[in-house]
């Protein structure tokens, strides 16, 4: 895939649009993500509940998150998960949280 231009800086995206690099990852660049991959206009509080958990437990695990945890400890019921993602929670919502692609069920 082609790189997206993020201030000034070419950023690698593998051919289903996550980060090649996850450390290149800011609240900034989600945002041009959720513009150029997710086709998302903007974040709601909601979209970053979902989006600082997944970032935050990859961090500390470097895995994914169930999306049974997601739920639980954001309070966003499945439904609306997928309603802010419409892609998902795996593809969607681990894209913009700068996750590479997750492996399994999310």
């Amino acid at each position: 895939m082609s790189p997206i231009v993020f201030n000034g800086q070419n950023v690698e995206l593998n051919e289903e649009g996550f980060l090649v690099d996850p450390s290149l990852w800011t609240e900034a660049l989600a945002l041009e993500l959720a513009r150029a991959e997710e086709g998302l206009e903007a974040l709601t509080d909601d979209h970053w509940s979902v989006i600082r958990f997944i970032r935050g437990h990859y961090l500390e695990t470097q895995s994914a998150p169930m999306v049974r945890s997601i739920c639980k400890t954001t309070g966003v019921p499945l439904k609306r998960i997928y309603d802010l993602f419409p892609s998902g929670p795996a593809k969607g919502a681990c894209k913009l949280a700068g996750l590479p692609k997750p492996d399994g069920c999310v």
